[in-house]
């Protein structure tokens, strides 16, 4: 079970590392639409639109990698104090009662975006040279299937916590820094008078 668990965490961490690099391509896009609008005095009409989908499609792809990391909002005032069992037991019943339900509606109404989107030929219509909104409207039950199964993985995770009472292990990748233990180190190092070496990683709070 716990290799299938982080065969589901890579799949959407793969699937978030390569959707950031639409953050270049959206770079490069508003770089090159400053330089046409000011420099060269073309602005260009579809870039509007080409970037907010961008800009959506990163989002959308981002969320179920967000998910396997844990790093959705959330209030964890006194969440943070409570047991593993505990904090596995609220989270199951928020995900059955809250996360399944609206993530299934998304997909599901996703699908019907991009079969209207595509039968239509939808394109912009900020411009006659808009770019087409159908693939687009495609990430839309993409992205819902990805958070359904990692939802997934994270109900395993939370009934495995009840049974055993620690939370199984997750993919490495990138950590969060306590900041505040961070200073205390660092404070503690130079009241010795020894430079801070490497600092070593920080376990996530909630495990």
């Amino acid at each position: 079970m716990q290799k299938l668990l982080l065969g589901i965490d890579r799949i959407s961490t793969v699937v978030g590392q390569a959707a950031s690099w639409l953050i270049v391509g959206l770079t490069l896009m508003i770089s090159y639409e400053v330089f046409s609008r000011y420099a060269l005095g073309t602005p260009h009409a579809w870039v509007f639109d080409a970037s907010n989908m961008l800009y959506g499609a990163l989002f959308m792809l981002g969320g179920a990698y967000t998910l396997a990391k844990r790093g959705h909002v959330r209030g964890d005032i006194l969440y943070g104090f409570l047991a593993p069992r505990a904090q596995a037991t609220i989270d199951l019943v928020l995900y059955l009662v809250f996360f399944f339900p609206g993530v299934i509606a998304l997909a599901w109404a996703g699908i019907d975006f991009f079969e209207v989107s595509l039968a239509q030929n939808e394109h912009s219509s900020i411009a006659a040279d808009g770019p087409p909104i159908y693939p687009f409207k495609a990430v839309i039950p993409i992205a819902g299937a990805l958070l359904l199964l990692q939802g997934v993985a994270e109900v395993a995770r939370c009934v495995m916590c009840v049974s055993t009472g620690h939370w199984p292990r997750r993919e490495d990748d990138v950590e969060e820094v306590d900041v505040d233990k961070l200073k205390q180190m660092v404070g503690q190092d130079a009241a010795h008078g020894v430079a801070p070496a490497a600092v070593p990683k920080v376990e996530e709070r909630a495990q």
